[in-house]
């Protein structure tokens, strides 16, 4: 619509300014010492909200950090989209490697750096600027409400009870997520469904005390040898995850689907050149997006142990840690995958060493169907600014709150991410094209027009 494009146009310096402002906020969920920042944040989000002229914003306490929520009602007989996106972003570390400040955002090459610039803060603050866009314009369709939290990159562990408590409140027709990607902007996709997610902590000890690798070393297990082992069996000579019963609730994706996959382009030098690697890896039989799509996959996200300061120190550890992951996919539940993934290393304890692996957080993988209304507007909107039809895609990662979104509220999600892949989220370096964000802003308003078109006829 000319009248969105001429007040974006006006309006794009300001839009920019204001995210620069927010992601300058060190709003990390996982660290105790950012609490005050999250409440900082958080009323950050409200003001913006309020400006871009919602009716009402409220700052919800939880347990842990608070939810942002604000509305626009027009009419309660019309379409209501719930709009859900987090402002908690992922810790900044390794600091050292990141070219500037991850809190102090840098423009470079048309591309905002900063931790949150694409994950999750410069996808939900199109949104905020879509309203803005349609009230300045008085041209909103339907009824718009915001559900921001603070907790997304630790689980959500406090939103279930919020949701549970505040089912009013969150009625909609559908809800509207930005937190994953697109192919390109070439080739314009849309996520039909993102994974679910099991986290454990695996702590491998040794003797009551680090030891002289000398006097003792042969003589007795080293807990890091030993965890690394036990890691190292969870996958055998063709990539497949050896724990009992793991693929036991996969449902296997068909050959139509596997060949709708193929359709996406993919080159794999560039993917290879882009990581700086010289070879793929995976589970055989499987294709890139596959295995990062419709399979299962386990991680180690971390490992630690022994003396890792500058220097020499010959020691034989007490005790040895791990963090491991693993994405799931329909109809695998993360309550069963962490219950066999914490049996499985329990089970596999060498002699010499005792094994303790306990849960961090889980989430349930999430599909969204390709013949509702909603994903059909955001089909439409997306033909509408990209001149191209999006490819219907599998994303790799985990929201893990979509399937208790479902469940509580009784409606469908449709996700309209605007990322890459290859934005460095959770990352150092991480990334948000100018183009993918005013895209963005340009792109919302056709899906609540759409959306509310095809409610009302």
């Amino acid at each position: 619509m000319k009248a969105w494009k001429e007040y974006q146009e006006q309006n794009k310096d300001r839009f920019l300014n204001e995210l620069l402002d927010l992601l300058r906020i060190p709003s990390v969920s996982a660290r105790s010492e950012h609490k005050d920042d999250m409440t900082r944040c958080a009323e950050a989000v409200k003001q913006r909200l309020l400006e871009a002229g919602a009716d009402t914003v409220t700052i919800y306490p939880t347990d842990g950090h608070p939810v942002v929520y604000g509305e626009k009602i027009i009419d309660p007989s019309k379409p209501t989209i719930l709009v859900y996106g987090h402002y908690d972003v992922q810790p900044a570390d390794p600091l050292e490697l990141w070219n500037s400040g991850p809190f102090d955002p840098v423009i470079k090459d048309g591309k905002i750096y900063a931790r949150g610039s694409c994950d999750d803060k410069g996808q939900f603050y199109m949104h905020v600027k879509a309203l803005e866009t349609m009230t300045r314009t008085n041209t909103l369709q339907a009824n718009v409400k915001f559900c921001i939290e603070g907790e997304e990159e630790v689980g959500s562990p406090n939103l279930a009870t919020f949701v549970k408590a505040n089912k009013e409140l969150l009625k909609a027709d559908v809800i509207l997520i930005s937190d994953t990607s697109m192919l390109s902007m070439e080739t314009p996709s849309i996520d039909i469904g993102v994974r679910g997610l099991s986290y454990i902590e695996v702590e491998v000890t040794g003797p009551n005390r680090d030891l002289h690798s000398g006097v003792y070393g042969g003589a007795v297990a080293n807990p890091v040898t030993m965890l690394a082992k036990m890691i190292a069996s969870c996958h055998d000579e063709n990539n497949h995850i050896t724990i009992p019963g793991f693929y036991d609730d996969v449902v296997e994706s068909t050959p139509e689907e596997r060949a709708k996959m193929a359709q996406a382009p993919f080159d794999e030098e560039a993917y290879k050149k882009d990581l700086g690697i010289n070879s793929l890896w995976g589970e055989k039989g499987y294709t890139t997006n596959e295995r990062t799509g419709i399979r299962p996959t386990l991680e180690v996200n971390g490992i630690w142990g022994g003396y890792t300061g500058e220097g020499a120190k010959t020691v034989l550890p007490s005790k040895a840690f791990a963090k491991i992951s693993c994405r799931l996919v329909p109809n695998q539940s993360s309550v069963k995958m962490t219950e066999k993934i914490l049996s499985y290393f329990k089970s596999i304890a060498p002699a010499g060493v005792t094994v303790k692996a306990e849960e961090h957080h889980g989430g349930e993988p999430y599909m969204t169907p390709i013949d509702s209304n909603a994903y059909k507007a955001a089909a439409k909107a997306i033909h509408a600014t990209f001149g191209k039809d999006p490819i219907p895609v599998r994303g790799g990662g985990s929201i893990p709150i979509c399937a208790l979104f479902e469940k509580e509220l009784g409606i469908k999600i449709v996700f309209m991410g605007f990322g890459l892949d290859s934005d460095n989220l959770h990352s150092p370096n991480e990334k948000y094209d100018l183009f993918n964000f005013y895209k963005g802003i340009e792109t919302i308003p056709y899906f609540h027009q759409f959306f509310a078109e095809m409610k009302n006829s």
